[in-house]
């Protein structure tokens, strides 16, 4: 019974975090996207089950606080999600001699890509009441909001509105696949701190993990081109939605493994930190244009198992048959 008063501060603090949104300003908006925090935090260091009393708790929070619905978002997109990664990153078997063989990282980050296309598409859901012409109706103002915010209106240089109508039809279309894009860079970095912040408090069970060495299973390329091929079809429904919020997110997570790569790649180099100094400046600059490239590296080194075949191990690491925790 341990995990239960942890379960119930961590929801508490979450569903405070997640309620201050209504005051509307920047500091409220800030601690609204650390609320999954204290989920990871809470299942990754005393047990997963932890974090279901932190779901469950801080949605009835939320949903006595503020409304049902709202309750059933906090459950959903913040706490449930937080639960799942910090159940698999601590998810393993014994083997020979009594090592724990944890589950592999590369898997782990698709898992990642694949929590975030499903909370983006279960949030549109739940805040459109399954309606999938006021989901478009949302996506619209997002992409409006996000096209004049790039090109004013009333500058010499401003789109006429014909082409800033385009441009806003494009950016609708594809709100899904770049609000998963940015939400798998926000799972990982938030499972990344959670568990580098257990890890340094002694209550991680496995061991700090080999980030830089992380390879994404070929199945994960598959998914991928399966989406892409759905995205083709302009499907008019929610499974279009679907398919496009996996390809942004897999496109994303496939950006990360390149980026993993090259930090592997670098080791022991002289000039590492001049060569990962530069790719971090040119992502910046280049406002997220290198991530194509990333992607494509990233998706090359998973189907043709670059870095495994440079270490004379082509096959790449297995998923065990069973896990338990």
């Amino acid at each position: 019974m341990n995990f239960l008063l942890p379960g119930i501060g961590a929801g508490l603090v979450s569903a405070l975090l997640t309620a201050v949104i209504v005051k509307a300003t920047p500091l409220a908006a800030v601690l609204y996207l650390l609320s999954p925090i204290p989920v990871l935090i809470v299942s990754l260091g005393w047990n997963h089950r932890s974090g279901l009393v932190a779901a469950l708790v801080g949605g009835l929070a939320i949903g006595l606080g503020i409304s049902p619905l709202s309750g059933l978002g906090f459950a959903v997109v913040t706490a449930l999600p937080a639960w799942w990664l910090a159940y698999l990153a601590l998810l393993g078997r014994p083997v020979d001699d009594g090592v724990i063989e944890w589950y592999p990282v590369g898997r782990l980050l698709t898992w990642v890509a694949a929590t975030a296309a499903l909370t983006v598409v279960a949030a549109g859901l739940i805040s459109t009441r399954v309606d999938y012409d006021a989901f478009l109706a949302n996506a619209r103002e997002v992409a409006e909001a996000f096209v004049n915010l790039q090109f004013p209106q009333g500058q010499p240089d401003s789109l006429d509105a014909e082409t800033r109508g385009e441009l806003i039809e494009v950016f609708s279309r594809l709100t899904p696949f770049l609000s998963a894009q940015g939400f798998t860079i926000v799972l990982a970095l938030y499972l990344w701190a959670a568990a580098k912040v257990v890890s340094l408090s002694k209550r991680l069970p496995r061991p700090w993990p080999s980030v830089p060495e992380l390879i994404m299973p070929r199945a994960a390329a598959l998914l991928l081109a399966a989406c892409v091929l759905v995205m083709a079809m302009s499907l008019e429904n929610f499974l279009g939605v679907l398919a496009a919020a996996l390809a942004g997110a897999l496109f994303m997570a496939f950006a990360l493994q390149g980026l993993a790569a090259i930090h592997e790649r670098t080791r022991g180099s002289a000039v590492r930190g001049l060569i990962l100094g530069v790719v971090y400046v040119v992502l910046f600059v280049s406002q997220g244009i290198l991530m194509v490239a990333l992607s494509l590296f990233g998706l090359a080194d998973s189907v043709f198992r670059l870095r495994l075949r440079r270490r004379g191990n082509g096959r790449g690491p297995k998923l065990p048959p069973t896990l338990s925790t």
